[in-house]
């Protein structure tokens, strides 16, 4: 149901009078259609209505209202599913005045694995490998520190599939007591999966039912007169249970976060705490995009819908301050959770000393970012003065080119905005067609390629025609958006692609004459490759040699060493590929499926490489010829030919 028109002519009592009472999400529109907000209500009707009241509002709602040119609702069955639809919405529509957890980081695991002998292991990403994960972990140092803690209690294997297919002896790990070389057969089938089994009791956080185990395996050790086991069970119920004394939270379980937030004007931090199974998992800083607001209760309020709309919420979450529709949160999150699920935000004795340390690290944690942010903000103002702009850049854009003697070239370009990178909007590019070592070819199709969107976008050149799907017009808005200024890690040549191909798509430039354009900046190294000694090419011909002291330079220096590192990365993950691939290509008789057999049964080249020729028959569709043909392939012997 929506609303359409102009903002001046928009009539919102009128519209809402039109409003069911019934729980559901609203989107107020702009005149162009941008989303201005997304909120979710017991009563359409009500909340909405009161927007347009005569109440006193604050400036950022009363010019949010003053642009409304449409509102669009959609009724639910309950308000918890409009708490699950609002954050869907504002997850994928971004509104501008909407409160908004703002995290490019993936958050990490412990994933114990599904195979026959399971692998416990640091996780971060998709979880699409089979297993269990346990967390998310508020920062990869409590994962590591989680994972040291589990390798000496229980001893399972932390080795890649590759390295422990391929094992004739125990590694390192079993030598310091690490792991019990289930690989070389040192420990039975049922003993390793009675470690995994209590393994996953300890990160359920079931130590209580664990620690019973545990003594009743020493018990019937005891009766056995298997005297060593017994006393080794002893040990691990002594460390488990000297973990958990140092670490419970008021002497008992607790499964709780602890959160608060504090502010500066617009800027605000939410810290978080993470307890689980009463261990202290650390603290982890989130900076959410205020939209404007400076009201704390707001902005945790909307951190905590959003947060634990993605992640599985504990059974207890202590707040610094009270927040609205405490009610339907504690009510959606136990229905996520299956399991009852308290927001608190009166509480005493330990918890409120928690509360109190982590109120003071949000305060530390924001003048932080904010003396970091000034920082910034000094180095593009001193980058403005180097480069004679009118005022300080709002979107710096670098490109690298990166291969090893022309093979695998890939081309990065990151940005950097006035808060520093912005990761999102980072691409790389897999350069192809050019002579192997051509940079100037490889920088020229890399800036074609990010170049020819914008001007399509624009509307400065024809749109662009169908080269594969890394060359179709832009879909993302920001695609469209030119850099102010642009740096090219090379000299000469490189600017030279670079100035070739914005003139040819009639990107406006500042050699060009105009003021607005982008400015061109070619970054050459200087005596000896010595940072601080970078040589900037002009697009009049001059250069600039600020010296490393120049925090302008150093702004440059930063940017530049990060499309550097892009570019490394996405090439070194292109030539390992390509080498894994093309070796088995070259192999007469390995078509596409075999190749996916065999990397899949062996976990990748090397386990292949390591393998024996009468290993490598039992894969699916190889026969003992064929094994012959690829073991001696891999390894250079005569009979391969």
């Amino acid at each position: 149901m929506s609303g359409r028109g102009t903002a001046a002519d928009f009539d919102g009592k009128a519209y809402v009078s039109t409003l069911s009472t019934a729980p559901g999400v609203y989107r107020m529109l702009a005149a162009d259609g941008a989303v201005l907000y997304v909120g979710k209500a017991a009563s359409l009707r009500k909340r909405v209505a009161n927007y347009f009241s005569a109440t006193p509002k604050p400036a950022r709602i009363m010019s949010m209202v003053s642009q409304i040119a449409a509102i669009e609702v959609t009724a639910t069955r309950t308000e918890a599913e409009a708490l699950l639809l609002e954050n869907q919405l504002i997850k994928s529509l971004k509104p501008r005045y909407n409160v908004m957890l703002r995290d490019d980081k993936s958050y990490p695991y412990v994933l114990l694995t599904g195979d026959e002998w399971p692998r416990l292991a640091f996780h971060r990403g998709p979880r699409s490998m089979p297993g269990r994960y346990f967390g998310p972990y508020p920062s990869a140092s409590s994962v590591r520190e989680t994972l040291n803690v589990m390798h000496k209690l229980f001893r399972l294997r932390s080795c890649e599939d590759s390295v422990f297919r391929n094992r004739s002896r125990p590694c390192l790990q079993y030598q310091i007591g690490r792991c019990s070389a289930p690989c070389v057969g040192y420990v039975e089938p049922d003993d390793y999966a009675r470690a995994v089994h209590r393994a996953s009791l300890f990160l359920d956080g079931r130590s209580s039912e664990l620690n019973e185990e545990l003594a009743q395996a020493m018990e019937q050790a005891s009766e056995a007169l298997e005297f060593e086991r017994a006393a080794a069970l002893r040990d691990l119920i002594a460390t488990i249970r000297g973990l958990q004394a140092r670490q419970y939270v008021d002497g008992s379980i607790a499964d709780l976060d602890v959160l608060a937030c504090t502010m500066q004007g617009s800027q605000a931090c939410v810290m978080l705490l993470a307890f689980r199974d009463g261990r202290n998992l650390g603290t982890r800083a989130f900076f959410p995009r205020t939209a404007g607001s400076e009201d704390p209760a707001e902005v945790l309020a909307a951190f905590v819908s959003q947060y634990y709309a993605e992640q599985p919420p504990p059974r207890e979450i202590v707040l610094d301050r009270a927040i609205e529709d405490v009610a339907l949160l504690q009510e959606a999150f136990s229905i996520n959770a299956g399991r009852r699920v308290q927001i608190k935000t009166s509480v005493r004795s330990e918890r409120a000393g928690y509360v109190e340390l982590v109120r003071r690290n949000a305060a530390l944690s924001l003048a932080a970012r904010i003396d970091s942010q000034s920082a910034q903000q000094a180095r593009l103002e001193a980058l403005r003065e180097l480069l004679g702009l009118e005022a300080a850049p709002r979107r710096i854009e670098c490109f690298d080119i990166s291969h090893t003697m022309g093979e695998a070239t890939v081309a990065s370009c990151v940005v950097f905005d006035g808060e520093g990178p912005v990761r999102s909007q980072y691409r790389r590019y897999n350069i192809t067609g050019v002579v192997p070592g051509d940079d100037y070819a490889a920088m020229h199709q890399a800036l074609s390629r990010r170049f020819r969107r914008a001007a399509a976008a624009l509307g400065t050149a024809a749109p662009v025609a169908e080269e594969g799907p890394h060359d179709a017009p832009a879909r993302d808005p920001r695609e469209a958006v030119l850099p102010d200024v642009l740096l090219i890690d090379g000299g000469a040549g490189q600017v030279a692609q670079a100035r070739d191909v914005l003139q040819s798509l009639g990107i406006p430039t500042r050699s060009g004459g105009n003021p607005d354009g982008v400015l061109l900046v070619g970054v050459a190294k200087g005596e000896a490759r010595k940072a601080g000694h970078e040589t900037l090419l002009l697009p009049d011909g001059r250069e600039l040699r600020p010296g490393a002291e120049s925090p302008g330079l150093q702004l440059v220096q930063q940017v530049r060493d990060e499309a550097h590192r892009f570019a490394i990365t996405g090439h070194r993950g292109r030539r390992q590929k390509a080498r894994s691939v093309s070796r088995l290509e070259d192999i007469p008789g390995i078509g596409p499926r075999r190749r996916a057999n065999l990397l899949r049964h062996f976990g990748g080249l090397a386990g292949l490489k390591a393998a024996g020729a009468e290993e490598i028959a039992q894969v699916e569709g190889v026969n003992a010829a064929l094994a012959r043909r690829i073991y001696d392939s891999l390894h250079g012997t005569d009979s391969a030919t």
